[in-house]
């Protein structure tokens, strides 16, 4: 009997390792999503904008799905990049809330600064060297399909930071971030008077004032992850 709990303890503890390195392996060493947003917005400076000057939408300009799909490039942008959804003017949908501009932490996470961009049933959040794009549009899926932006090792040159992919979804005035698009929600963003507040999967909530302008030292975003030296020489 003894022998027969041993046998089942060391089964199951080799399918809990194994599972654990499969997904490991996907994470950080599956193929990178293909970049599919605009070279244009990557190349150009979207610290010289008025982020306070923002755009109607009335449906006059392009719709969210003839824009590209957005998306981090490696392991993150190198400077700040412009707007994705500059020429979209597609109504926000019943049930959303209107948080689009440059927004800064003013407790939880302080100093954090992040650009909300909207239009139809499409969010794009760029900060901190990363880019979650969600909804339709001309080049992928409704998912984001990027990186996290945090960096674990490096192996020579190549940096690895783990995939990412996530739904937004409105609900009642609060934009769900659900992971893979149907899964748990992991970050609620939402209007609470002049602020925006961000709710994360750890409780932790941090409220946020606008800005206008991007502040110097967000133009390039600080490296982020632990950079373990696995393979140093």
């Amino acid at each position: 009997m003894i022998k027969r709990l041993i046998k089942i303890t060391a089964v199951i503890l080799l399918t809990v390792v194994l599972i654990g390195l499969g997904g490991f392996s996907f994470v950080y060493f599956s193929s990178r999503p293909p970049l599919t947003i605009d070279p244009a917005v990557l190349a150009g400076d979207g610290s010289t904008l008025n982020y306070c000057d923002l755009p109607e939408l009335d449906g006059s300009g392009k719709m969210a799905v003839d824009i590209p799909k957005g998306n981090t490039p490696g392991c993150g942008y190198t400077h700040f990049p412009l707007p994705i959804l500059a020429q979209c003017t597609e109504p926000l949908p019943v049930g959303a809330d209107d948080i689009r501009g440059l927004w800064i932490g003013r407790t939880g996470n302080i100093g954090h600064v992040e650009r909300v961009e909207q239009c139809g049933t499409r969010t794009v959040v760029t900060a901190s060297g990363i880019i979650h794009d969600s909804g339709p549009n001309s080049t992928g899926g409704f998912n984001s399909n990027d990186t996290e932006g945090s960096v674990l090792f490096p192996i020579g040159d190549q940096e690895y930071c783990p995939r990412t992919s996530a739904g937004m979804f409105w609900n009642d005035g609060v934009l769900d971030f659900r992971i893979l698009g149907w899964g748990p929600v992991v970050v609620k963003r939402y209007m609470d008077g002049e602020q925006m507040v961000w709710e994360y999967l750890d409780g932790s909530v941090t409220r946020m004032d606008r800005l206008c302008q991007l502040p110097e030292e967000h133009k390039e975003p600080r490296p982020r992850g632990r950079r373990l030296a696995f393979f140093a020489e």
